[in-house]
């Protein structure tokens, strides 16, 4: 299977894509490094640990584990981790190795970014979004409870493992919220992968090897071309932020523990396309794939009792408002997508409420 090459300063580094790859997960620690930290979370420590710890065998390294649950993606752990780091030896020479989904991803990026100013980490995404997502390009950080991810860094890592076989023993809820962010990524930027997704789900959701890795390979492909282009997010990478504005705002309004941040996302992708339709940049046809591809890889949570009001508030706080004026990455067609400001409200409330009925 494919290796995919992320072009950033000041070292660029491979997402391999690869059945097996976890066993070989020693080789991209560098032979001069110190003692290597594994963070984890109990339960994916519980039925992945066997692999890494044969692979990790011949190097002197400790397991630290992060509660499960993105309430939890906060300063307090990140300090407590560091600590832990420290009083088991850990220094400038250390190496974090991120082995997780998507939240581990992201603190342990974040504590390898800030530790001793900085040490390499190696990511090992667990889960399907983590694999096409939040494991590649550098972004880590924690929530703050007014918004997500407005604490962080940019901080590349040194390789990212992302072996599809660890997604057997993924819940189906976990992997159809993954599903989410390669629907973004077919949306934004390749209508054969919409395609494929829309009319391949019955083998897609059947986790068939053959529509696994090659929905894997395409999302990261796109994400690694996104990222080598612009890796601080100053214009094309912020199309991957597709449904993200509306599903952040969704996600702090639920206080981060009603829904997965896949399911956020697929929510905020629809109401992304219906604000697309509502102010002419899409079509109806485009509209109405889009969001019967979104259902396909549903469902999302129950979304009673939310204000569509408060979402709307939310939007203000988000980190990709920038001076007053909230950002959002709308369908053109499917494939590709352009950001836009300065919409009015009515007519960004009105796609929250369709979003949400």
């Amino acid at each position: 299977m494919p290796t995919f090459r992320v072009e950033t300063p000041p070292v660029p580094y491979d997402v391999l894509v690869q059945r097996g790859v976890l066993r070989r997960a020693a080789q991209y620690v560098p032979p001069a490094a110190g003692k290597v930290f594994v963070v984890s979370t109990d339960d994916v420590w519980r039925h992945q640990c066997a692999r890494l710890e044969q692979a990790l065998a011949a190097l002197p390294h400790e397991v630290l584990f992060l509660p499960a649950g993105e309430d939890h993606k906060r300063l307090g752990p990140v300090e407590r981790l560091a600590e832990e780091m420290v009083r088991l030896g850990g220094d400038r020479s250390s190496v974090v190795v991120a082995f997780g989904g998507g939240i581990v991803t992201d603190v342990a990026g974040f504590l390898a970014a800030i530790f001793m100013r900085g040490i390499p980490v190696v990511q090992i995404p667990t889960t399907l979004l983590a694999q096409v997502d939040a494991s590649i390009g550098g972004k880590t950080g924690v929530n703050l409870g007014i918004g997500k991810n407005l604490i962080g860094s940019f901080h590349q890592p040194l390789a990212v493992l992302a072996d599809p076989s660890v997604l057997d023993t993924l819940p189906d809820r976990e992997f159809r919220a993954g599903l989410s962010e390669i629907l973004k990524a077919g949306v934004i930027r390749s209508e054969p992968l919409f395609r494929f997704l829309a009319e391949q789900s019955a083998a897609v959701l059947a986790r068939e090897p053959e529509a696994v890795d090659r929905i894997i390979a395409e999302s990261v492909e796109i994400k690694a071309q996104v990222v080598s282009a612009d890796e601080r997010e100053a214009g094309l990478r912020r199309i991957l932020n597709f449904g993200h504005t509306f599903g952040h705002a969704l996600e702090a309004e639920t206080g981060y523990t009603r829904f997965l941040h896949g399911e956020a996302v697929a929510f905020g992708m629809r109401a992304a396309s219906y604000l697309a339709q509502m102010t002419g940049h899409l079509s109806v046809e485009d509209t109405v794939d889009i969001l019967e591809a979104i259902k396909l890889y549903g469902p999302i949570p129950p979304l009673t009792g939310i204000a569509p009001e408060r979402l709307l508030a939310r939007l203000a706080s988000d980190k990709k408002t920038v001076q007053g004026k909230v950002h959002f990455v709308l369908p053109q067609r499917i494939g590709e997508v352009q950001v836009a400001s300065g919409i009015g409200d009515e007519l960004v409330l009105a796609a929250v409420r369709a979003a949400l009925a």
